[in-house]
C-alpha cells in the first residue's frame, strides 16, 4: 500500500473517518504493543503484502512514554521514504535494550528510594534512552514523519504536560 504525500489533517466532517493509533506507555511493558504491533503488521501484510507497515494505515500514531518511542519509530522515514523500522523490529529492539533503558534497582531500600525518587525526578535517568535513540532514529525531526503523530509528554523543569505534535510543527 503506497502512502500519498503526508498531507494535514482537516477537521473531520460528517461520514470521513480518520484512523488513529494510541499506544500506551508503560517502561519495559512497551514489549506488549511492539508484540501486539508485530502481528497486527503480519496480518496486513498477508492481505496487502510485504511491504506494508503500521504507518501506512494509520492518519495520526499517539503515544504516550514508552509508546512515543514505539510511535517515533513506527513513523521513522528510512532513506527511501518508507518506514525505518517493522514492527518486528521494536519488539526486538526492547528485547535487546530494556535493561539499560529501565535498569531495575536491587537495593534492599527499594521501598525508601522509590519514594524518594518519585519526589525528586525522573525515575530513570534517560542516558542510556538518549543515545540509542541518537543511533537508531538519527536527527529524524517531527516534521519528518511518515505520519501524523501525538506525543504527549511532562515537562519535568516547567511541571507542565508538554504535546510534541507533527500535525502542529507542519
Amino acid at each position: 500500500m503506497e502512502r500519498a504525500a503526508s498531507l494535514p489533517l482537516q477537521p473531520p466532517t460528517y461520514g470521513n473517518l480518520i484512523t488513529i493509533l494510541s499506544i500506551d506507555g508503560g517502561g519495559v511493558r512497551g514489549l506488549i504493543p511492539g508484540t501486539i504491533l508485530a502481528f497486527l503488521e503480519s496480518e496486513l501484510q498477508k492481505l496487502d503484502g510485504e511491504d506494508a507497515r503500521i504507518a501506512d494505515y494509520f492518519d495520526v500514531i499517539a503515544g504516550t512514554s514508552t509508546g512515543g518511542l514505539v510511535a517515533a519509530m513506527l513513523t521513522c522515514p528510512d532513506e527511501t521514504g518508507r518506514p525505518l523500522f517493522a514492527a518486528e523490529d521494536i519488539k526486538q529492539f526492547y528485547l535487546d535494550h530494556c535493561p539499560r533503558i529501565f535498569p531495575q534497582d536491587s537495593s534492599p531500600l527499594i521501598p525508601v528510594t522509590k519514594v524518594v525518587k518519585a519526589v525528586s525526578g525522573p525515575k530513570y535517568d534517560g542516558k542510556y534512552l538518549h543515545t540509542i535513540v541518537k543511533e537508531k532514529l538519527g536527527s529524524t525531526r517531527l516534521h519528518d514523519t511518515l505520519t501524523n503523530i501525538v506525543i504527549p509528554a511532562f515537562d519535568i523543569k516547567r511541571l507542565q504536560p508538554t504535546i510534541f505534535s507533527s500535525y502542529e510543527v507542519r
